[in-house]
């Protein structure tokens, strides 16, 4: 069975991978993500990693009953990064995750 067949465009998935690389840098796209802490932890006495993974929740429904997916990107990073101070800890890095049903490259781009 082809990707195709169900509803999979890996073309279009390229395209818009091609499309974030392009405003994001030339490291999106690896299996994982590296950063080096041997400068940070120079500063703590007893180092620790904190991490974050939330997502928008129901505002991505108003921002599709509102025909504007704008700010849906932003309020992405601000949730993982106010769920990482509130740990008083500092963000220092943020990895994707991009999921739909349907990929529509225009609101994907917006």
């Amino acid at each position: 069975m082809l990707y195709k067949k169900v509803g999979v465009d890996i073309d279009k998935a390229n395209e818009f991978v091609d499309y974030i690389k392009k405003r994001v840098g030339e490291n999106i796209g690896l299996f994982g993500g590296l950063f080096d802490i041997k400068e940070i932890i120079k500063n703590y006495k007893h180092p620790i990693l904190v991490s974050s993974t939330d997502g928008v929740g129901t505002k991505l429904e108003i921002a599709r009953k509102m025909k504007n997916f704008k700010t849906i990107g932003i309020d992405l990073v601000a949730m993982n990064v106010n769920d990482i101070y509130v740990m008083k800890a500092k963000p220092l890095f943020f990895l994707d995750y991009y999921a739909v049903e349907n990929l529509n490259l225009e609101i994907s781009k917006e």
